[in-house]
């Protein structure tokens, strides 16, 4: 199939997976039901593409939340309950139903995203991969440990920590969200989900897939709404045993005082300024091939883009070199068109934040490297509401993919999180010096490291200040392992046993071998 042509389809399954939400606002799940607010208050929902109106979504209060945080309550004990085998096939039915929607997932997320197609196509397939790695979990998600000491034998158990809040962010909804949910179903607990406001229409398919799927209602509940009402009314309903929260470290701050009241356990994974370290020794080519792809792809928008490159001096010119080159090819376009790259930013004000640190890097004095702007084509046409055609797009939510150049780390573009399209470059001299630059943050959550030198690799990925290291490679994902961050990056950790940890507590049970001494008091 041609280009020309996979966009039509893209853009005809678009309008056509889109058509439900336009005749009638997406409502909250609740206990298993499409639920109007109870203030009855709704929000315009808009794609990015061209600012078209996508149609409407119930906008949840506090009286909505107690709503879903009941039926999560009193839906609880018989999921816990629920033997996991059973909840295994469950969860594995709920990842066949994700696959058999996968097309509508990719081409709803990336209308609603802005993000590329050609990356929001594995957005389902990933998010059933989550489902079916917790699915075969569930089973042992209980089982302990035996610990004997000379007197006792010590054995541990979990069991679910009962109703928990997932909120979500808007730049990969659906990927996030079952990297949330699928563990905590798997571990037996209840969810209430909270999607971001900026992009909440795949939470709605998640939720009738699992339903589809045969999750008991009330078992997966989602309440739409601004986070300054529903989002609150989460972290601070006493319902709710924990929160697991996907966002930024302001927002993340935010929520631990909301939650204090009640000691909710919480789980936070939030900003990123991650560094990738290219030394003189590396596969140069591989490396700015990574380097390309961890920061542009996505539109920037995850916390694991590798923001920073630290080069070493001897080879920054030629490196910058390349990646300027390679910048510059850079497709930036309608994200439903196949060739695309770089679509446009979430949100307007959003694209203005991004748009405002070329001014500031130009006034800390670091040299300003444009990309390939998008075709003027894009944007001839007048804007039709909901069209989503090529020539309506909306200018104001694109940038040019961008490289600031001779920075220094203490500069705010080498500090902030920008999250677009945007990389800071800044010259080492010395592998010390390289690893000082990369701690020379308040985030911590990964870096990157390109050397051929082992002892080098291990050496500084040992003295980084991240959750995670990924060492001639870009991030790729492997689910077992922990993934998590450090300082203002996030508290607690994802993936394999540690999410098992987050959502269940564990009970240690002491029996005596009737061997040992019982001190005597009083007689």
């Amino acid at each position: 199939m041609t280009t020309a042509a996979s966009f039509e389809k893209n853009l005809t399954d678009a309008k056509q997976h889109l058509a439900r939400f336009k005749a009638e606002p997406a409502l909250h799940l609740i206990n298993g039901e499409p639920t109007a607010s109870v203030a009855g208050e709704i929000f315009a929902n808009r794609s990015p593409i061209d600012n078209s109106h996508l149609g409407d979504v119930a906008s949840g209060t506090a009286h909505d939340i107690d709503a879903a945080a009941a039926a999560a309550r009193d839906s609880s004990e018989r999921w816990r309950n629920t033997p996991g085998e059973q909840r295994k096939r469950i969860l594995h039915n709920v990842a066949d139903a994700i696959e058999a929607r996968a097309s509508e997932i990719a081409v709803l997320e990336s209308v609603d995203t802005g993000q590329a197609i050609r990356f929001m196509s594995a957005a389902a397939l990933r998010g059933a991969e989550n489902f079916r790695f917790f699915a075969d979990r569930a089973p042992t998600a209980s089982d302990g440990l035996a610990l004997p000491s000379a007197h006792h034998l010590n054995y541990t158990s979990r069991r679910a920590i009962g109703p928990v809040g997932v909120i979500t962010p808007w730049n990969t909804p659906f990927m996030l969200s079952t990297w949330k949910i699928a563990p905590a179903l798997a571990a037996g607990c209840t969810v209430v989900h909270k999607p971001a406001e900026w992009s909440p229409i795949s939470a709605n398919v998640l939720a009738e897939a699992a339903l589809e799927a045969g999750l008991p209602p009330g078992v997966l509940n989602v309440v739409h709404g601004m986070g300054e009402t529903a989002g609150r009314a989460l972290t601070e309903h006493p319902d709710i045993a924990a929160v697991a929260f996907v966002g930024e470290s302001v927002t993340g701050s935010l929520i631990q005082t909301q939650s204090a009241p009640t000691l909710k356990r919480l789980h936070f994974e939030l900003g990123g300024k991650n560094p990738v370290i290219v030394f003189d020794d590396a596969d140069l080519e591989r490396a700015a091939d990574a380097v390309i792809f961890m920061i542009y792809s996505l539109n920037g928008e995850r916390c694991t883009s590798s923001s920073r490159l630290l080069v070493q001096r001897s080879i920054h010119d030629d490196f910058i070199e390349a990646l300027t080159a390679k910048l510059r090819r850079i497709v930036v376009g309608h994200p439903l068109d196949p060739d695309t790259v770089i679509g446009p930013l979430i949100h307007p004000d959003h694209c203005e934040k991004v748009r405002s640190y070329i001014e500031l890097a130009e006034a800390e004095g670091a040299t300003v490297v444009a990309g390939r702007p998008p075709d003027a084509s894009l944007f001839a046409g007048s804007l039709a509401d909901g069209s989503l055609a090529k020539g309506n797009l909306a200018p104001r939510n694109f940038v040019t993919p961008m490289l600031f150049s001779n920075a220094r780390n203490d500069m705010r573009i080498a500090q902030e999180e920008i999250f677009g399209p945007v990389l800071t470059a800044i010259a080492f001299d010395s592998e010390d010096e390289a690893v000082a630059l990369a701690n020379d943050t308040d985030y911590g959550l990964a870096a990157y490291i390109w050397t051929s030198d082992v002892g080098r690799a291990h050496r500084v990925a040992d003295a980084l200040d991240v959750g995670m290291v990924w060492v001639n490679s870009q991030n790729v994902r492997h689910l077992p392992t922990p993934f998590g961050g450090m300082k203002r990056s996030g508290i607690g950790r994802d993936g394999g046993d540690w999410s098992f940890d987050f959502y269940m507590e564990t009970k240690n049970v002491a029996v005596a071998y009737e061997s040992h001494t019982i001190p005597k008091l009083g007689g």
